[in-house]
Parts: C-alpha cells; sequence; structure tokens
C-alpha cells in the first residue's frame, strides 16, 4: 500500500511538471516565456487572417501591466491582433531577474518573432515596446535587418529607454549606486528589485543607435513630456537615427508610466498600425 502511494504521489508530481513544461509554447534561452494572444472580436483564425503586434513591457514590469493590455484591448477593437509577453525574469516567464540582459531579451523577442511568423492567421507584424522594451523592440528590428531577414512592417516605441547604457555607465541605476567598472554581483533597486553583473557591464557596450539604424521601415515615437525616468533626449536621438521615416509625437502631461494620458497613447499607437496594416 505504501509502494502505491509512493507511486501515486510520483506520477502526480511528473503530471504536474510535464503540464508546467507544456504551459509555454515559446522558449527563449531563458527557459519559457509567458505570453497572452489576443484576436479582434468575432475573428476566425481557422478562416480568415488579421496583422498582429508584438507587445514588448519595460524593466520590471509585465505583459499585464499598464500599458500593455490597453494596447492590446485597442487594437482588438481595430482588427489587429496582438501577442503580449514577459520576458525572462519578469512576470511568469522562467528565469531569474537578475540574470537578464538586454541581448537574452532581443533573444526572447526575436523567438516570438518566429513563433507569430508561424501562425497562419497573421498576415503582418509589427512591434510595439515601451521603455527598456523600446530598445529592446529597436535592437530586434535592427538584428532581423542586419541579417537580411524579414522584418516587422512598423515599429512603434514609448518612452524608448536609451538611457540604460548612460545609467550603466555612470553606475546609478534608479536609486542603486555602484562601481560601473566592477559592479557587485546584485544590485537592488528600491531595495526589491534586483539586477546582476552582467546586465550592468554588458549594457555599457550596447551599441543601441547603431542597431536600430539597420531598420528601414516606418517608426512612430511617443514620449510623455513629464517623463521623469526616460528623458525626451532618448527619443529625440531615435527621431534622428531614423530620419524621415520615423514621427516623434511628445504628449502633453503623459508621464513615464503612460497613466496620465493613456488613451491618447493608446490611440496614436493604434493608429499607426491601423494606417498602416489596415488604411485609414
Amino acid at each position: 500500500m505504501r509502494i502505491q502511494i509512493i507511486i501515486s504521489t510520483f506520477l502526480l508530481l511528473a503530471g504536474t511538471l510535464l503540464a508546467d513544461a507544456r504551459e509555454y509554447t515559446v522558449r527563449g534561452p531563458q527557459g519559457g516565456l509567458a505570453m497572452t494572444e489576443t484576436l479582434p472580436d468575432g475573428f476566425d483564425p481557422r478562416t480568415r487572417k488579421c496583422p498582429m503586434v508584438i507587445l514588448m513591457h519595460g524593466i520590471f514590469s509585465s505583459k499585464d501591466y499598464n500599458p500593455m493590455p490597453a494596447i492590446a484591448k485597442g487594437l482588438a477593437a481595430n482588427g489587429i491582433a496582438s501577442i503580449r509577453f514577459d520576458f525572462n525574469g519578469h512576470g511568469k516567464s522562467e528565469g531569474r531577474a537578475q540574470d537578464m540582459t538586454v541581448e537574452l531579451e532581443i533573444a526572447d523577442a526575436l523567438a516570438i518573432w518566429e513563433y507569430a511568423k508561424s501562425l497562419p492567421y497573421v498576415s503582418g507584424i509589427g512591434f510595439l515596446g515601451h521603455s527598456q522594451g523600446g530598445v529592446i523592440a529597436s535592437m530586434a528590428a535592427g538584428r532581423l535587418a542586419e541579417r537580411g531577414r524579414a522584418v516587422p512592417q512598423g515599429l512603434v516605441l514609448i518612452a524608448p529607454g536609451s538611457v540604460i547604457k548612460e545609467a550603466c555607465q555612470g553606475g546609478r541605476f534608479f536609486n542603486a549606486r555602484f562601481d560601473p567598472k566592477n559592479p557587485p554581483e546584485v544590485i537592488r533597486c528600491w531595495g526589491f528589485k534586483k539586477l546582476g553583473r552582467e546586465y550592468l557591464l554588458s549594457t555599457q557596450q550596447l551599441d543601441i543607435f547603431g542597431t536600430a539604424a539597420a531598420y528601414q521601415g516606418p517608426v512612430c515615437i511617443l514620449h510623455g513630456d513629464k517623463d521623469s525616468i526616460v528623458p525626451l533626449w532618448c527619443s529625440e536621438k531615435y527621431q534622428e537615427t531614423y530620419g524621415g521615416r520615423s514621427i516623434l509625437t511628445v504628449v502633453a502631461g503623459e508621464n513615464h508610466m503612460i497613466n496620465r494620458r493613456r488613451d491618447e497613447v493608446v490611440r496614436l499607437a493604434v493608429s499607426f498600425f491601423r494606417s498602416l496594416f489596415i488604411g485609414n
């Protein structure tokens, strides 16, 4: 009887582990990536096609935090599907936050890109990124272009946080201070959000704008004039990098968290993709 109980318990645990493993449709270098796919109301993927936007959240954030769910909802209302996902070490994805680097997040984004391309109902793909997610979106698009691969048809950057490079070079990330030449194994922002040594060192060497520049498609850049986390010069530098194929809109009264003029930011982002994919 005891042996039967042990075997039953083992099988139950094994089944749970296998179920957890199957939960992740896409895997990045650090493990499974949690994601939410949002389709337009009444859309039947078995018989129809529609465009899709891959949504990339910022550092210490999640696919389920503002503004990603609102953007997904706005896109769906305009006939555009979306995938929002948690980067490694964030939200419900596997991996440790302290092991996260920009390069690993780019790899996560490209894994989601490959998955989206494989969906038979997807007619075109765009990227949208907020804060560090904007850096990832811009660099992932640039990497695809550098490799001569298919690229997203359009790009929206919301308060793209290229300032992460200067922050790591200066030895101050949010309220955490460190020696940029010899950072500790882990720093804690606000006492509980962890960043690892590899992130702090590798971010100092990123060629953010050089990589981004390889992407030749249309770009919409949105930035709040009350953003106290990512300075406006980051978006201005992106506009300079992309030249005439980009438009920068400064949203009056909006902050970095996109919680003051959220509806306006969502409207601008959705309008860009609707115009790109569907037309006016």
